[in-house]
């Protein structure tokens, strides 16, 4: 599997990471222990997770695991978030110093390590003063409690702000940004990918296939039914099935994804994984496999490269509906110049 640096830090890390949020709840323990097995038989070396996953119980199962695998601590990246609430209380959500150290501490106990390589902060927090965030951060990077810090469903400015910000006062800078980015979901080409370019910050992408959507399990105009997260709730958050499904764009998608597939031998998730992984800024795509085959899949992404026409005709299909102003074709060449000048 290919390695890439985690954002502008030193540690390397996998070019896929292995995404936790099923652990505890869509997959259980016996079957998570052999999904981490089977990861790191294929390779590797990322694992993320969150409290807030299963209220603790994904970070736990992570724990055990590690317990049995002595070694795996010291080879394997371990990254975990914190700011959902874990509590009912007013100070059990936030990123306020006082939440984020008993949320720090105890994400450190279930998980049973002394240190956690990359602590993400879950959201923004409209309340609590960025900089008291980022003088806790600091702090625990220097008592040796983390690593790197990063950031998760950070818009453009949020990630600016707390880069310069960072800076400005002497503290340890972010490595990384963990957004939502797939095919059907490329919003953040706007304002948060070129932010990351700018202060060099990896991008960790989270629901790549769109909710399952570009693995082709869902078919057009048919209500999904069965064992899957839309089949189980076709209203789901972001990926519900009728506003998808009404949008002709989704389908485009759907079958140029095919098409590509079916021209390589392989499946429609590798396709869209290997899409997102070629992505600029991306250090590591996060899967979000909840069976083991599910998961042998997608790891069939790390050995597909797909040309450069290839990506082409898939940022074309799918490219984000958009005005003429300020990301539009009118927006764009208002921000560039020819360098002879003139008109």
């Amino acid at each position: 599997m290919e390695y890439r640096k985690l954002g502008n830090s030193g540690t390397v890390v996998t070019a896929y990471c292995l995404g936790t949020m099923t652990f505890g709840a869509e997959s259980d323990e016996a079957t998570s222990f052999a999904l981490l097995d089977d990861y790191v038989a294929g390779g590797g070396n990322f694992i993320d997770t969150a409290d807030v996953y299963s209220a603790g119980e994904s970070e736990s199962i992570i724990g055990r695991w590690l317990k049995t695998k002595p070694s795996a601590a010291n080879d394997l990246v371990i990254a975990t978030k914190g700011r959902f609430p874990m509590g009912s209380g007013p100070n059990h959500i936030g990123l306020s110093r006082k939440h984020l150290g008993a949320a720090l501490d105890a994400s450190l106990k279930r998980l049973g390590i002394e240190q956690i390589d990359l602590y993400q902060m879950h959201a923004w927090d409209a309340l609590t003063p960025l900089e008291e965030t980022l003088r806790f951060l600091d702090d625990s990077v220097s008592n040796g409690k983390i690593a790197y810090y990063g950031f998760s469903n950070f818009l453009g400015w949020h990630l600016s702000k707390a880069v310069w910000m960072a800076k400005a006062n002497g503290y340890a800078a972010p490595v990384t940004l963990q957004p939502q980015y797939n095919l059907l979901v490329r919003d953040i080409e706007h304002e948060i990918v070129p932010a990351s370019l700018d202060a060099n910050i990896g991008l960790l992408p989270w629901s790549p296939l769109g909710g399952g959507w570009l693995s082709g399990k869902y078919k057009r105009d048919q209500m999904p039914t069965g064992a899957t997260r839309l089949g189980e709730n076709p209203k789901r958050g972001m990926e519900a099935f009728d506003a998808r499904n009404a949008n002709p764009v989704t389908w485009n998608v759907i079958g140029k994804v095919q098409d590509i597939a079916e021209a390589h031998g392989v499946s429609m998730a590798q396709v869209a994984l290997a899409w997102v992984a070629a992505q600029p800024a991306v250090t590591s795509v996060i899967l979000g496999a909840r069976t083991r085959e599910q998961l042998a899949d997608n790891l069939g992404a790390a050995s597909l490269v797909l040309t450069d026409e290839e990506i082409q005709a898939l940022n074309a299909v799918s490219k984000p509906q958009m005005s003429e102003y300020p990301y539009g074709t009118a927006g764009i060449g208002q921000r560039n110049r020819k360098m002879e000048g003139g008109r």
